[in-house]
């Protein structure tokens, strides 16, 4: 253990324990999803696991670093972070590898990085150093304005290619700053504000109309295919599901099942009763980071544990909602357990963060 002062750091022992079990759980569903997939395109069934898993070992390592060092310390990256941020996602629309239509990726020789993940834990780290800083002239609607406004070119420079991860981002930039400000009145005027954006946002691009009229009727719509079959598999696995392994959808029928759609996998095969468990682990998570926040000893630790609860908070919901079909396919992972190396890398480092200001907690 580190010592911070004469004291030992004791770390939140159940926050640690549903990340490692929500990992675990991801990487057990991950091979039950993309086995069929990785053997016929790579002739691998543990092409996609074996991935994740060294994406998972760096991210681990990296919590363990982050989490023995003072958060304190980490407030000097807040700025180079938030400039990191924007260069990347300026980078990614200059020179991004396009995917499925969209630029989200850069090549670093073998490795592709999808910026708009490091671009939440930078904007987390930002703000929570920003409002700490600013913290006495939160009562001013003129203050929550200019603290908003470093937020905006990170959302329209990320929204440009992937609108769900900026709504997340400005999701966690308007929870940070609700939390701080002592007038909880002004935000209504920022509810609107954001409300007229997004909806200048969807009308900039055809495609996000399209997925609008998509998702009212996708059996119409040759690219609701996707979605029906994802309801296919969530009905189809009744309350205890069909057995791990077991899924049909998987087989071809529900396309890249191991991204976004993963969800729907697990509702196949652990049933709703194995689904709810999941959903449990992620609300048990949510509850450890409001209780770090309200336990912090400080405001910087407070936002950065409220930050990453709302993170994940909004993440889950967008993504158990879109293969639910409760609203408009979103292109957004389940954090932990959808497949993606850079997202797991960077959901670790923030809950490295949330541990760090977790053992100062007295």
């Amino acid at each position: 253990m580190e010592r911070s002062g004469n004291k030992k750091r004791h770390y939140d022992e159940t926050m640690l324990a549903v990340v490692v079990i929500l990992v675990a759980v991801g990487l057990v569903m991950l091979y039950s999803t993309s086995s069929y997939n990785g053997e016929v395109k790579f002739h691998d069934p543990y092409y996609y696991l074996k991935k994740q898993g060294f994406a998972t070992f760096i991210g681990f390592l990296g919590m363990v670093i982050v989490s023995r060092v003072d958060y304190h310390r980490w407030a000097v990256l807040a700025i180079p972070g938030y400039l990191a941020a924007i260069a990347l996602s300026v980078a990614v629309m200059l020179f991004g590898d396009e995917y499925n239509g969209s630029k989200r990726w850069l090549s670093l020789g073998p490795l592709s990085f999808q910026p708009s993940e490091f671009a939440k834990v930078a904007v987390i780290l930002f703000l929570a150093c920003l409002v700490t800083r600013y913290v006495k002239r939160m009562d001013r609607f003129r203050t929550l304005v200019l603290m908003m406004l470093p937020v905006l070119p990170i959302v329209a420079l990320v929204g440009a290619s992937n609108l769900s991860t900026a709504v997340i981002i400005l999701g966690i930039a308007v929870v940070l700053i609700f939390v701080a400000s002592p007038k909880y009145s002004q935000f209504i005027w920022m509810g609107s504000a954001g409300i007229a954006f997004m909806a200048v946002f969807l009308a900039m691009e055809s495609y996000r109309l399209e997925r609008l009229a998509i998702w009212r009727n996708p059996e119409q719509y040759e690219k609701g295919y996707q979605t029906l079959q994802g309801l296919y598999a969530i009905g189809s696995g009744g309350l205890f599901g069909r057995g791990l392994g077991n899924s049909v959808q998987k087989l071809g029928f529900l396309p890249e099942a191991q991204n976004d759609m993963i969800f729907s996998i697990i509702c196949e095969e652990l049933g709703l009763a194995g689904a709810g468990i999941i959903i449990l682990l992620f609300f048990l998570l949510i509850w450890r980071f409001f209780v770090i926040a309200t336990k912090a000893p400080d405001l910087l630790g407070a936002l950065i544990a409220s930050g990453a609860m709302a993170h994940m908070m909004i993440q889950v919901i967008l993504n158990i909602a879109v293969v639910t079909n409760s609203i408009p396919n979103t292109g957004i992972t389940l954090p932990f357990i959808s497949y993606g190396g850079t997202s797991v890398v960077f959901l670790l480092l923030e809950m490295g963060l949330v541990l760090s200001v977790s053992g100062l907690v007295e």
